[in-house]
């Protein structure tokens, strides 16, 4: 695969970002990202980072992935997330026959989204029929499609095993006009994402429309990309919303000390030493762990292009490396949000929207702190 892969998604991201800042408010109050915002996205094929280049994709890199949503998140961080979550959820067309494949992503505006693993699928001929509701559609209100990872049972209600005797798995895709969108995200933050609720009744899936999601020997597309699975990337991107949001409130933070006075008394903010000092240690922490980050993600990519393989030993690197970025980013958040005083409990100030959507960033799955134990028995059992 080229080393371009991906070239210009940072560029674009970077282009659209005034109008996603411009639109913030406006996605803040509908819970929804606007048409304007979705529009950019789609016409600049941002949402097509992950896709297979055989469909017209960018099979982007992991590097170039998450630059993208470092620049969204900076202006927005609702509309990193939806465009996180709807990318990485593109990647199941590598294990999709083309024909599927093209059907859902290269019929406008082939946005696919899907939420939280849960229930089941019962087989009947020529497919499945499934009834059920699924929670945390982030960027179900933009897509097209939606997706559900299920179990496979029988008639009897029996499931179906795979060869090692685990119970099989799909994923099984289907129009969102087939589906009931219940409006249930009324969240702290991330209130733009509509991470809502959706639900099917006696549904009928094709065979052809599920797909045996990071299960490596079902893939049917070549490339890196996809051995490492949508599990890591979300945390990947994720990560790097974070980082994007970290780095906004901080920029907010500097400029702030730049023109604020404390007090007559006091003086300038800028030239406190305590808020230099405070500044110079806080923009240290996010710069390493934006390297952090990064480090891991780009030493993964060459030992994954170089073997094919990606191995027990990647996944814990990128889960320890993203889990920590994200922690990491709240704090700087935090202190940002605090060194900012009451200027920012105001809506109409940079820093409270997105306190909010840190905190609602480090609750999510990828931020666990369930995670570092994973680590820690994995380092701890010497592998």
């Amino acid at each position: 695969m080229s080393e371009l892969s991906g070239f210009g998604l940072v560029e674009r991201a970077r282009a659209i970002a005034p109008l996603v800042a411009r639109e913030a408010d406006a996605i803040e109050r509908s819970r929804r990202l606007t048409p304007g915002v979705v529009a950019a996205l789609t016409e600049n094929g941002l949402y097509r980072a992950l896709l297979p280049q055989s469909l017209g994709g960018a099979q982007a890199a992991p590097e170039a992935f998450m630059q993208m949503l470092e620049e969204i998140a900076k202006a927005d961080a609702s509309t990193a997330w939806c465009l996180g979550q709807c990318s990485v959820c593109a990647m199941i067309a590598a294990w999709l026959d083309q024909d599927t494949a093209r059907e859902i992503f290269n019929t406008p505006p082939g946005i696919l989204a899907w939420g939280a693993i849960a229930h089941e699928a019962r087989i009947v001929e020529g497919g499945y029929r499934v009834t059920a509701r699924w929670d945390f559609a982030s960027g179900s209100r933009q897509a097209s499609w939606l997706g559900a990872h299920v179990r496979i049972v029988g008639a009897d209600g029996a499931p179906r095993r795979n060869a090692d005797g685990s119970p099989e798995l799909r994923t099984i895709l289907f129009p969102v006009a087939r589906a009931t969108l219940h409006d249930v995200w009324q969240a702290i933050g991330l209130a733009g994402t509509g991470t809502d609720s959706y639900e099917v009744n006696d549904l009928f899936i094709p065979e052809r429309f599920t797909a045996f999601r990071d299960v490596p020997s079902a893939l049917r597309e070549p490339g890196p990309l996809y051995k490492i699975g949508t599990g890591s990337t979300f945390s990947l991107g994720f990560a790097a919303v974070s980082l994007g949001v970290a780095r906004a409130t901080l920029d907010a933070a500097i400029t702030l000390a730049r023109e604020k006075h404390q007090s007559l008394a006091v003086g300038p903010m800028r030239d406190n030493g305590a808020v230099q000092g405070l500044i110079g240690r806080t923009e240290g922490d996010l710069r390493a762990a934006r390297a952090y980050l990064y480090a891991a993600a780009n030493a993964m990519w060459r030992d994954l292009a170089a073997t094919g393989e990606f191995s027990a030993a990647h996944r814990t690197a990128v889960r320890l490396a993203a889990t920590w970025t994200i922690h990491q980013s709240a704090r700087v958040v935090d202190t940002a949000y605090h060194m900012a005083g009451a200027t920012a409990v105001f809506r109409s100030n940079p820093f409270e929207r997105r306190f909010r959507d840190m905190h609602a960033i480090a609750q999510q799955i990828q931020a666990r702190d369930a995670h570092y134990e994973d680590v820690g028995k994995t380092l701890l059992a010497g592998s």
